[in-house]
């Protein structure tokens, strides 16, 4: 008897075809070839890209909220001021014992705290519009070369304005009136921790706004090593330069 006359075992040859009856009676049936099933990464892909644009637009929240927050507080104790003076730092000015403090300043030579940082103040507002907008835009417009830079304005943002701080306290601790009534010597006040001025001790530590631009920074740090991830696996990845194709969150159907 023909092999042909009976129908082969399906589990012979994988997945068959519908069969084929042929003139001469004969059934021929046709072996179809295995359907590999693609990977499925559309889903996981857009989770991933929408997971960047939400550590981005995070960071810019942290940072944004940070402009309405204290930076920095500073304290200072002397016998005749058993409760301490207090003043609070933001990156718009001072607040807090500021009368009393500039009337100690004044007696060992050192200019009001309102002399401090003018220039700083005035721009603060525009720098830090300028940091969220260049965070999230960032986050979406940069490349794969170009990720990495992506938390650079973000990570700068405390590191200046501790830099800054620390120029302006040695600045007045280091131009004192010589006609000042009393003399106690160069000094720089600590930005850190405790300090010593004259009879006052001194103790200064961040404030709820400077964490604030710290967890930013971490936010869009975050989305930089997510983006990483999801650079690695777009199928531009070997074209993309400076800036993505994508934006971020364009289908892949559509180019910029």
């Amino acid at each position: 008897m023909s092999t042909s006359d009976h129908p082969a075992s399906p589990g012979a040859a994988g997945h068959l075809a519908p069969a084929a009856r042929r003139g001469d009676g004969h059934v021929h049936l046709h072996v179809a070839e295995q359907e590999t099933a693609a990977p499925r990464r559309g889903a996981p892909a857009t989770l991933s890209r929408l997971a960047v644009l939400a550590c981005a637009l995070a960071a810019a929240g942290l940072i944004a909220a940070s402009f309405f927050q204290p930076w920095w507080r500073f304290w200072l104790y002397a016998p005749q001021y058993p409760g301490g003076l207090k003043l609070v730092i933001s990156l718009t000015g001072v607040s807090g014992d500021v009368s009393e403090v500039n009337i100690l300043n004044h007696y060992i030579g050192m200019k009001s705290l309102a002399d401090a940082a003018q220039t700083e103040r005035r721009l603060a507002s525009y720098g830090v519009a300028a940091i969220a907008a260049l965070v999230v835009v960032g986050s979406v417009a940069a490349g794969r070369k170009l990720n990495k830079l992506v938390a650079v304005p973000a990570a700068l943002f405390p590191i200046v304005f501790v830099a800054d701080s620390s120029y302006w306290l040695y600045k007045f601790g280091h131009e004192l009136d010589p006609r000042a009534p009393l003399k106690i010597g160069v000094f720089t006040p600590q930005l850190f921790g405790n300090g010593q001025i004259g009879q006052f001790g001194t103790f200064a530590t961040p404030a709820l706004g400077f964490w604030l631009a710290v967890a930013g920074f971490a936010a869009v740090g975050l989305g930089v090593l997510l983006r990483r991830k999801v650079c690695a696996s777009c199928s531009r990845a070997e074209t993309c330069s400076a800036t993505c194709p994508r934006l971020l969150v364009l289908p892949e159907g559509k180019r910029s």
